[in-house]
């Protein structure tokens, strides 16, 4: 054990700190989470249920040595440390879907002082498809619709849950090297993408989807009962064929999926209000001056898109604020992990007893 008090802090010491301040003090909360991005997002989780009484406190994990990501949280703060008084905050990545089979999946889904995002990360949370138009709207001032983000993304969705399944069981069996993340980022990627056209980029999507099931069928010919049973225990954790791009990798979602959208359909946005300035009755100054006004009003799309908080109402954040609530009020946390792998039994009939799969770390790719 290290001599330094710094190096020792827990939720002991919080609790001892709040129980020194005065009787009207309100209770400090330290929430400790993986990077600055993330400090935003969890205030929006947590910053509705303070009050009067408490009170938290966003934070890196280590000020002095600047140590970021998930690994460097779990290190320092779940191993008997975090409690009441300090918790962690963390991206749920695959470990949501891994359903404790590797240890980081089971320490996150066990403890009752970790909280998950339960969709990939943050940026799948920002790129929630039903406020998109809004975030449109944002970076253009322009509120016509031209674009239907969910009926995209929800064929998106249904075009990639098949292989998804397929990834996940493969993490969970030890076969990643076979088709890792990186290699379903590439599958999901729409390629070439036409505002006036979206179905082409659907088709290819299908297409190249399609065809890595086929592969991955003939490379594990007796896995269809498996595949079966994991399909329906994703079902049972909310993973739906409408949503699966909540649940892929959050960095690959926003800047090669959406952001590109988000440009061209912003770009049409912006060129149309354009074209309704240039064609005012105005005279010329008026309209270069309303021109003028009008770009200096415009906003950068990937700064808006971090800042969105439209998902405030998707069933994944308002499971993980349910969980916020239960912690709150003492209750016991609910199980996080499905009856589906309650037994050694049920994880061996999905070939989940791969040692390999032990070794899985489950950061970003």
């Amino acid at each position: 054990m290290s001599n330094f008090l710094k190096e020792n802090i827990n939720s002991q010491y919080f609790q001892a700190a709040n129980a020194l301040m005065p009787k009207k003090s309100r209770r400090r909360i330290v929430a400790y989470v993986e990077s600055y991005d993330d400090i935003y997002f969890w205030r929006t989780v947590l910053g509705p249920f303070e009050d009067d009484t408490r009170y938290f406190e966003v934070m890196l994990p280590s000020k002095q040595t600047l140590n970021r990501g998930k690994k460097s949280v779990l290190m320092n703060f779940i191993e008997g440390q975090t409690g009441p008084d300090m918790i962690a905050c963390v991206d749920a990545d695959y470990d949501y879907v891994m359903q404790g089979i590797t240890p980081s999946s089971k320490k996150i889904l066990e403890s009752p002082y970790v909280f998950h995002t339960y969709v990939y990360a943050i940026e799948n949370y920002q790129c929630f498809a039903p406020s998109l138009h809004d975030v449109c709207v944002a970076v253009t001032l322009n509120d016509h619709r031209i674009f239907d983000f969910r009926d995209y993304f929800q064929q998106f969705s249904e075009a990639i849950f098949p292989l998804f399944v397929w990834s996940v069981w493969c993490y969970r069996t030890g076969n990643y090297p076979h088709f890792s993340i990186t290699d379903f980022n590439r599958i999901c990627d729409p390629g070439s993408f036409a505002i006036q056209t979206p179905e082409v980029s659907l088709q290819n999507l299908r297409r190249k989807a399609f065809h890595r099931v086929r592969e991955l069928q003939r490379k594990y010919p007796g896995n269809k009962e498996a595949y079966l049973k994991l399909k329906d225990e994703l079902l049972a954790l909310g993973i739906t064929p409408q949503t699966t791009y909540l649940y892929i990798q959050g960095h690959h979602l926003f800047d090669a999926v959406v952001a590109p959208i988000l440009t061209k359909v912003c770009s049409l946005l912006r060129q149309e209000r354009q074209n309704e300035i240039s064609r005012s009755h105005a005279h010329g100054t008026q309209k270069r001056n309303e021109m003028s006004c009008y770009e200096n009003s415009r906003q950068d799309i990937k700064a808006m898109l971090k800042k969105n908080t439209g998902y405030q109402q998707s069933a994944p954040f308002l499971q993980l604020q349910s969980d916020i609530r239960r912690y709150l009020e003492g209750a016991p946390a609910e199980p996080r992990v499905s009856r589906n792998l309650s037994s050694a039994s049920s994880i061996a009939s999905l070939g989940m007893l791969n040692p390999a799969c032990r070794a899985v770390s489950m950061g970003r790719e």
